[in-house]
């Protein structure tokens, strides 16, 4: 292989690596995915990631040609859609239908387009998701009303973040706070039956790292241990920050507007959690930036994961419950790979939003801090902890069940 070719092969690696990095995929599925590419580009590899570092190291047959590439990096989101974009563009390559050239100047683009969803469309895509978790808890129409409204205050301090690099760095607990204050006022000049604290957690809910939670455990599963133990370090981190975030600005609230009796308005149905599913994952293809041709995949999926958790916890418990969820959401998202030859993550993240316990996470915090409960709870520090290794263990019983046809 000539110094050229193998120059223009391993940048085409690190930008990948990159790239995928920063659309969320976790480690241990960017470096086989990663290492599936190498050795298809006739080189060898060994790849370290974590969620803030990553390490290249990419040599030739006989070692004739070696090239280490190590770079800090910031912890990456979620982008479905240019996830989704960058796998069909390395089964293009894969297929010679382009060529190594125009790959990597087909990344650019997938890098520099503008999302699918415009800033009209994430603003009402988060209120959605604010009402819809609040629906899910089955609180008050009240709520699901203040809940909204206050996830479209949320959604601007993220548009004003993008512009402020002083806003971005503390916007979890600034969220937090500007909501709390919100809801104390809300409760004190207009309307005293919202459920404070409650109304506060569905407005921040897309900050609450339960999937990131999941994900660091999935990781060390996999004996991935760097990357597990900070991604679960990241995730606890930005918990403490929401929740810090919370308590001073309700404290700051009550000590401005004072605090009123709370008048216990009528419930939601609890049928109406079916609708609520729907109305979570359809935001959350907006937020996750899906693409549309993957709609009723994403649908199915939260529906399964919440219908099959349903039936297991009424027929066994909670914890078997978790554990059927995500089993049934891995063999889908594993079958979805073979049939629509994309991503498992596109549908699966859709799934494991439903059945993650971040919101439980929050509410043990609450109470351990304050001892004050919010909704009803009987152990939930213990339930949280169970349902966390339960959806875990889903997961890798449904790979080994039905193994996917995909590293990503």
């Amino acid at each position: 292989m000539d110094n050229a070719d193998f120059i223009q092969k391993r940048k085409f690696i690190v930008k990948l690596g990159k790239m995928l990095h920063k659309y969320g995929t976790p480690a241990y599925r960017l470096e086989a995915h990663l290492k599936e590419l190498t050795q298809h580009l006739k080189l060898k590899g060994s790849f370290l990631i974590s969620p803030t570092a990553m390490t290249f190291v990419i040599w030739s047959e006989g070692h004739d040609q070696e090239y280490t590439h190590a770079e800090r990096v910031d912890p990456g989101g979620i982008d479905l859609g240019s996830l989704s974009r960058s796998d069909d563009l390395v089964e293009q390559l894969l297929r010679g239908e382009v060529s190594l050239q125009q790959a990597d100047a087909m990344l650019d683009i997938i890098h520099d387009r503008p999302s699918s969803y415009g800033y009209l469309a994430t603003a009402f895509a988060m209120a959605l998701s604010g009402g819809a978790f609040a629906m899910l808890m089955a609180t008050s129409w009240n709520d699901v009303l203040w809940s909204s409204l206050l996830s479209l205050l949320v959604y601007l301090f993220m548009v004003w973040a993008e512009r402020s690099v002083r806003i971005a760095h503390m916007l979890e607990p600034l969220v937090a706070m500007v909501a709390a204050l919100a809801a104390c006022a809300i409760s004190r000049y207009i309307d005293p039956g919202i459920n404070i604290r409650l109304v506060v957690l569905s407005a921040i809910i897309v900050f609450i790292p339960g999937l990131a939670l999941t994900l660091g455990f999935a990781e060390l599963a996999a004996r991935h241990l760097v990357s597990g133990n900070a991604r679960v370090m990241d995730a606890l981190m930005l918990l403490f920050k929401l929740y810090f975030g919370a308590f001073i600005g309700i404290e700051i609230g009550f000590s401005i507007f004072g605090q009123v009796d709370f008048l216990t308005p009528e419930p939601i149905p609890h049928v109406m959690a079916w609708l609520a599913i729907g109305i979570l994952c359809c935001s959350l293809m907006v937020l996750f930036k899906s693409r549309g041709k993957y709609t009723i995949w994403s649908l199915a999926s939260g529906f399964i994961a919440y219908g099959v958790s349903i039936v297991g916890a009424n027929m066994f418990d909670y914890t078997l419950g978790a554990f059927l969820g995500a089993f049934a959401v891995g063999i889908y998202s594993n079958l979805f790979t073979r049939l629509a030859n994309a991503p498992a993550a596109i549908v699966a993240t859709h799934g494991l939003i439903v059945l993650v316990p971040g919101s439980k996470t929050y509410i043990g915090l609450n109470t351990l801090i304050s001892g004050q409960e919010f909704v009803v709870s009987t152990g939930i520090g213990q339930q949280t902890f169970l349902i966390f290794m339960a959806l875990v263990a889903g997961i890798i019983f449904a790979n080994v069940a039905l193994p996917p046809s995909k590293s990503l």
